[in-house]
C-alpha cells in the first residue's frame, strides 16, 4: 500500500510538471498574434470540412479507411472536449489530458483514432507554442539523445501494437484502449478522492496544489535508492549530466536512459498522451536527474514523441482526425486560460475535489463501455439492449460530471472578473 501511495504521488507530481508546460505553451500561442492567425487559418478548413460532410453524415465506415462518423456537431463537441481538458489543466494544474481519449471515444470515435488524434493535437500545440530556445540551456544533449533513441523504439512498438490489434479486431482495439484507461484513471481517481477527503479535514489549504509530496528534492539528488544504484553501474557508454549543479556532474549508463525512454514512448503511443506525465517521475525518481535538467529535456521529448508517433505511427496509416485535433486545440487554449485565472478566486480544495470526481467519471465511462465490447466479442452473454444501456449510462455520467465542472469553473470565473481586474 505504501508503494502504491508513493507511485500515486509520483504521477501527480509528473502531472503538475506536464500541466505547467501545457500552460506555458498555451500562453505562448495566445500572446502571439502571428500564431493566433495561423491557428485561425488552420481552423477554417476544419470547420468547412464538417459542414461539407454534413450531407454524407460521416467520414469513414464503408467509404474511407478512417473509422469514425463525422458531422458539424462532432467538431463542436471536439472544441468542448478540448475546453474541458484545458479547464482541468488550468484549474488543478494536473491531468487534464487524461480525459481526452475517453471523451472522444464516448462520442463515437474509435479508440485508435482517438489516440492518434490526441497525439497530433499535442504535437501541434507543442510546435506552435513551445519556445525551445528558452529552455535549451537546461538540456543535457547526451541524455536527450539516449532517451529519444529509446523513445523512438517505444513509440514504434506502441503504434505497432495498437495497429495490429485494430487490424485483428477493431472491437478488441477499443476494449484494449479502454482497459488501459480504466486501470490508469481508476488508480489516479481513487487516490485523488482519498487525498481530497483528507484535505477537507485539514486547515489552511490554499491554492490548487496543497498537499503535494515533499520528497522530490531528496529523490532528485540521486543520492539514495534506485538512482544511486543505476548511477553506480559502469555499463558503457556512460552519460554525464547535471554538470552545472554538481562538480563533475553525474554519470549513468546510456542503456538505462534508453530503456526509460522506450517505456515512455510505448505508453505515449498506446494511450495518446505525449509521454510527459511519465518523463518527470522517471527522470527524477529513477535516473536521479535534477528537476532543472528534466524540464528542458522533457520539452524535446514531448515534441519528438508526439510528432513521431502522430505522423509515422498513426497519420500515414489514416488514424488521425485533423478536424477534431484542431477543435481540441482551440478549446484547450480557451479552457486553460480560464481555468488558470479561476484558481485566483476559488479555494484549491474545491477544484481538487472536482478533479478527483472528473477522473473517476472518466474511469466509469470506460468501465461501463466494456460490457458492450465484451458482448460484441462474444466473451459474455448479455442482451444487446442491456450492454448498450450500460454504455449509455457511463457516457451520461461522464458528460454530466464534466459539464457541471465546466459550468462551475466558468461561473466562478465570470463572478470573479472584478476581483481579477483588481476592482474589488
Amino acid at each position: 500500500m505504501k508503494h502504491m501511495r508513493r507511485l500515486y504521488e509520483m504521477f501527480m507530481e509528473a502531472s503538475v510538471a506536464h500541466a505547467k508546460w501545457d500552460y506555458e505553451t498555451s500562453m505562448n500561442i495566445l500572446n502571439n498574434k502571428k500564431k493566433l492567425w495561423a491557428l485561425a487559418i488552420m481552423l477554417i478548413p476544419a470547420a468547412l470540412t464538417g459542414f461539407a460532410l454534413a450531407a454524407d453524415q460521416y467520414l469513414g465506415g464503408e467509404r474511407a479507411y478512417q473509422p469514425s462518423y463525422y458531422n458539424p456537431t462532432i467538431f463542436i463537441v471536439s472544441i468542448a472536449v478540448g475546453m474541458c481538458a484545458g479547464l482541468i489543466t488550468g484549474c488543478i494544474g494536473a491531468g487534464g489530458g487524461f480525459v481526452i481519449t475517453p471523451a472522444l471515444m464516448s462520442i463515437g470515435v474509435k479508440g485508435i483514432l482517438a489516440v492518434g488524434t490526441d497525439l497530433f493535437h499535442i504535437f501541434a500545440k507543442a510546435i506552435m507554442g513551445t519556445a525551445v530556445h528558452r529552455k535549451l540551456g537546461n538540456v543535457s544533449v547526451s541524455l536527450a539523445i539516449a532517451f529519444l533513441v529509446g523513445s523512438g523504439i517505444g513509440v514504434t512498438g506502441g503504434g505497432f501494437i495498437n495497429r495490429a490489434i485494430y487490424e485483428y479486431n477493431p472491437v478488441l482495439s477499443d476494449l484494449f484502449i479502454s482497459i488501459v484507461y480504466v486501470v490508469l484513471l481508476g488508480f489516479l481517481g481513487f487516490y485523488a478522492l482519498i487525498d481530497f477527503l483528507k484535505l477537507r479535514k485539514a486547515e489552511g489549504d490554499v491554492g490548487p496544489h496543497g498537499g503535494e509530496s515533499p520528497h522530490g528534492e531528496q529523490a532528485a539528488s540521486g543520492k539514495v535508492g534506485l538512482p544511486a544504484r543505476l548511477q553506480a553501474a559502469k555499463i558503457p557508454p556512460l552519460i554525464t549530466f547535471d554538470e552545472d549543479l554538481q562538480p563533475g556532474g553525474k554519470r549513468i549508463p546510456a542503456l538505462f536512459v534508453a530503456i526509460c525512454g522506450a517505456i515512455v514512448g510505448l505508453a505515449a503511443a498506446i494511450m495518446g498522451v505525449g509521454g510527459g506525465f511519465l518523463t518527470f517521475p522517471i527522470f527524477v525518481y529513477v535516473l536521479g536527474v535534477s528537476s532543472f535538467t528534466t524540464v528542458g529535456t522533457d520539452i524535446l521529448q514531448i515534441i519528438f514523441t508526439a510528432g513521431y508517433g502522430a505522423i509515422f505511427q498513426y497519420a500515414i496509416y489514416g488514424f488521425i482526425f485533423y478536424t477534431l485535433a484542431m477543435g481540441m486545440l482551440l478549446g484547450s487554449l480557451i479552457g486553460i486560460q480560464v481555468g488558470a485565472l479561476t484558481t485566483k478566486v476559488v479555494k484549491g480544495i474545491h477544484i481538487r475535489g472536482f478533479y478527483a470526481i472528473t477522473i473517476l467519471a472518466g474511469f466509469i465511462n470506460r468501465f461501463f463501455a466494456m460490457p458492450e465490447k465484451l458482448k460484441q466479442m462474444e466473451v459474455i452473454n448479455i442482451s444487446e439492449s442491456l450492454a448498450k444501456g450500460i454504455d449509455f449510462v457511463g457516457s451520461i455520467i461522464f458528460w454530466i460530471v464534466v459539464g457541471v465542472f465546466a459550468i462551475w469553473v466558468i461561473s466562478k470565473f465570470i463572478s470573479g472578473i472584478k476581483i481579477l481586474r483588481g476592482e474589488v
